[in-house]
């Protein structure tokens, strides 16, 4: 059993890892100016320099800095990458819309500190394309899932799910516009509860302590 705590004493330093246009970025920048959740985005990253995400993040006046993965090994882009999360003190990770699979080493730097959101009720429809995966599978249900990051692909303990139902005139492009609208609900909500509230790992299951 693996054992963490969640803590309101003090604002969680957390940083941003995006590849597009930063939707889930925006939800969680706004729900901490809210002060729905304790934390400050201190740096967002992108290994795109043109991704729209950065933009936007930089109109909010959030230090963002551009490390291109391109024609680098995964080894020599992740050790830029860990630099900077350092160097902004970053407490937690938040990969929002980040295309990568990070490394086991990487993923150790930040034990159980590392989050992702997925457009798929996990484990169904794990990796890219997960909102065409459930829709051409025929699913009745899908929805999102945020998960805490280990060394496999969406693969993590899973913290909060949200369902979204499959319509029969449903195409990928409106079933996955409807599954955003509640990403933006999930991400918030996962990040605040553990931040918040006292939990622990159970095997795969993450698991929070009743609130008083």
């Amino acid at each position: 059993m693996c054992v963490s705590w969640g803590s309101a004493l003090a604002k969680a330093r957390v940083g941003v890892l995006l590849s597009g246009r930063g939707s889930n970025f925006l939800a969680l920048a706004e729900a901490c100016r809210r002060g729905e959740v304790p934390a400050e985005i201190v740096l967002v990253v992108s290994n795109r320099p043109e991704a729209p995400g950065l933009a936007k993040a930089q109109e909010l006046g959030v230090p963002t800095v551009a490390i291109p993965s391109k024609g680098l090994a995964r080894e020599e882009h992740e050790k830029h990458l860990l630099a900077a999360l350092h160097q902004a003190q970053v407490d937690w990770v938040c990969l929002a819309g980040y295309m990568r699979l990070l490394s086991p080493q990487f993923v150790a730097a930040f034990p159980n500190r590392i989050l992702n959101i997925h457009p798929a009720l996990l484990p169904a429809f794990p990796g890219l394309d997960a909102q065409r995966q459930a829709w051409e599978y025929g699913v009745k249900v899908s929805g999102c899932t945020v998960h805490l990051v280990d060394a496999g692909c969406d693969s993590g303990p899973i913290v909060v799910q949200r369902v979204v139902e499959v319509r029969d005139d449903d195409t990928p492009e409106t079933l996955a516009a409807r599954i955003l609208e509640q990403e933006h609900i999930a991400y918030p909500q996962a990040l605040r509860l553990l931040l918040t509230r006292r939990w622990h790992i159970e095997g795969r299951r993450v698991v929070f302590a009743r609130e008083a």
